[in-house]
């Protein structure tokens, strides 16, 4: 990425700073706002950075200097007020948990572009068709925590709500004349609202290690080693306060399990176990083995499974949002929430009233999709399938 020919970008990171921000931003009806996260060098993922873009200037905002961001509450929760951003979701989850932000009034450009039935939806590639725009992927990994930042990476982030409300504009314009404006909001005011998934506690260390891709095929006995090894690994990653797989991958955890080495040559053999990983590890995870070893096997959670009338409702809604969504060239989730599915495979409404109950399935999917899902849920569609 050659240098910016914009002006750089403002740093917030004081209190004061912060105070005259939350003012301008009061005073504009459109914001742009991204955030950058440390999910990639951190046990538990924060907040590192806020970018806001209004037209006079960019703003990068340092929650590390300024952990306390009350400031900025209003202007998050102001109806009056579009905040515009791409792929909303996981940057509102995150300012959620962090700062306790609660939001109104969503427009989210990934998702636009999703409705409109682009090819290519992520910001880079939309960047560059659009504006030209080439953003260095060097910093899509870069840990954001680190300080000082350089001018280089604050460039990046602004680069990330620069031109958004742009976007946002021209995505309206081709959302009225396509008539999908209506779904797109929609769409929109479903993202804004919390959601328990996205915010649910950290899962439990005793059968958090069922997760491990593979972990089903084991023998009992060796379920009871991986718990003991993924323990271990979860402790180191909390101690150094990285993700656990920088600690260990998951394929070197079920290769310990399989070979269950009881001294440090016999590790030496081990893919993923490098002469530094041994040299680091070998005293706690042999121990964790040799605790494992001794252990009851643990039992396996119970699998949530569906009445196969369940089943089959869902098979059959899958079938018509997937064709509803091939005929239109798009995603299928942009039908209907994968959510919403189930909800109704579960809960078959029976009327238009009935319909209003079901999960993710607002005042528009309701009027456009309404009669021919009940349809479909009804004796009449199950013949007709």
């Amino acid at each position: 990425m050659t240098a910016s020919p914009l002006p750089p970008p403002v740093l917030v990171a004081d209190e004061a700073s912060l105070v005259r921000l939350a003012g301008i931003l009061a005073a504009c009806p459109i914001v742009a706002v991204d955030t950058e996260s440390n999910s990639l060098h951190a046990h538990r993922e924060r907040v590192c950075l806020i970018q806001f873009s209004v037209p006079a200037a960019d703003y990068v905002v340092d929650p590390i200097s300024l952990p306390d961001l009350g400031a900025l509450a209003p202007f998050f929760a102001n109806p009056s007020q579009q905040k515009v951003l791409h792929a909303a979701e996981g940057d509102l989850a995150g300012l959620r948990r962090d700062h306790r932000f609660e939001f109104e009034n969503i427009f989210d450009t990934m998702s636009a572009a999703r409705s409109l039935g682009w090819t290519h939806v992520g910001l880079a590639a939309i960047l560059d068709t659009h504006f030209g725009v080439n953003l260095n992927k060097k910093y899509q990994r870069a840990d954001w925590k680190r300080r000082p930042l350089t001018p280089e990476q604050l460039d990046y982030a602004r680069l990330d709500t620069h031109y958004l409300v742009a976007l946002r504009d021209r995505q309206i314009q081709a959302l009225t004349e396509a008539g999908h404006w209506a779904e797109a909001h929609e769409e929109f005011v479903r993202l804004a609202r919390p959601r328990a998934d996205s915010e649910r506690a950290d899962p439990d260390p005793t059968t958090a290690f069922w997760r491990v891709s593979g972990a089903r095929g084991l023998s009992p006995a060796q379920t009871a080693v991986l718990q003991a090894v993924f323990a271990y690994r979860e402790e180191q990653a909390v101690r150094m306060d990285v993700p656990p797989f920088k600690i260990m991958g998951e394929a070197t955890l079920l290769e310990l399990v399989r070979r269950a080495p009881s001294d440090v040559e016999d590790l030496q053999g081990v893919p993923g176990m490098t002469p530094a990983q041994i040299h680091r590890h070998a005293t706690g995870v042999l121990r964790a083995i040799r605790e494992g070893l001794q252990a009851p096997a643990p039992r396996p959670p119970q699998a949530d499974v569906e009445p196969d009338d369940v089943r089959e409702r869902y098979d059959r809604l899958h079938a018509w949002r997937k064709a509803r969504a091939r005929a239109r060239g798009v995603e299928s989730d942009v039908i209907l929430p994968r959510a919403a599915l189930w909800d109704l495979a579960r809960r078959p409404p029976r009327t238009r009233g009935d319909l209003a109950g079901i999960m993710d399935f607002g005042p528009w999917r309701r009027e456009t999709y309404g009669e021919e899902i009940l349809t479909l849920l009804s004796g009449a569609g199950r013949q007709a399938s």
